[in-house]
């Protein structure tokens, strides 16, 4: 009880010298990795709308599944993100990935956390992998601190190892989805065959573009055995221009 009114005391002391402020915007707030009134309007939250298998927004329509998905259902049995992608949740990626600003991976998993829907046994949390000269370069994947923190948050197991990036590619942006393909095929590997197998692996990342990444790691996953890969993002493009950034 004592080291419980300590703690209490404690965290008291540090919300007066350190109050939790806006990711966004800087400014205080009264509920820490939350956002405030004014950036809060400005996020288009996705969540579990959508296609029931890749996630995009459908407008005016009852079908449950897109026409791609229809067309060709995906490796990936169901994407989502928790936000569309603009300004204000591509700016919250880029302060973490190159800013070092890694309390926003909190964040992030904050509102991706209610994504992760498990379906029976507790899925394996696996983070895009970054190539080790990526990871030397920054120090960190922020794909594998969101994972640990939604691990934190859900109670469910994590491995930043399991899947790996054999070959470094290069940056995607700019390239049309046919290039992003061409350019991520067979850059996946995984390490230990044993800790997918028969599982359900739920990838983690911070930004969703045209999910090729995504579709060659779970190439990989399906490969060793995964028995479904599913997909959680903090932030998806959902309109083709800005592919193109």
């Amino acid at each position: 009880m004592l080291a419980g009114w300590l703690r209490f005391c404690a965290n008291s002391l540090l919300d007066f010298a350190l109050p939790p402020r806006c990711p966004a915007c800087g400014i205080i707030v009264t509920d820490p990795h939350s956002f405030c009134t004014a950036c809060w309007k400005q996020v288009e939250f996705l969540g579990n709308s959508g296609c029931r298998a890749c996630g995009r927004p459908l407008a005016s329509t009852e079908r449950e599944e897109c026409a791609v998905c229809l067309a060709q259902p995906p490796r990936i049995a169901r994407s989502r993100a928790a936000v569309a992608y603009d300004d204000l949740s591509s700016g919250l990626a880029i302060r973490l990935k190159y800013g070092r600003k890694v309390a926003v991976a909190r964040t992030m998993a904050r509102y991706m956390a209610p994504l992760v829907k498990p379906d029976g046994e507790a899925p394996l949390l696996v983070p895009v992998p970054l190539h080790r000269t990526r990871l030397w370069a920054r120090g960190f994947n922020q794909s594998a601190l969101v994972a640990s923190e939604l691990s934190r948050k859900l109670g469910m197991p994590a491995d930043p190892f399991v899947l790996r990036r054999t070959r470094r590619t290069p940056a995607l942006k700019g390239m049309s989805s046919s290039q992003r393909r061409r350019a991520v095929a067979g850059a996946f590997r995984v390490r230990n065959k044993s800790r997918v197998e028969g599982r359900t692996v739920v990838l983690i990342d911070d930004v969703l573009t045209t999910g090729s990444t995504a579709e060659a790691c779970a190439r990989a996953l399906m490969r060793a055995g995964a028995a479904r890969v599913e997909l959680v993002s903090w932030a998806r493009v959902v309109r083709p221009s800005q592919l193109m950034r």
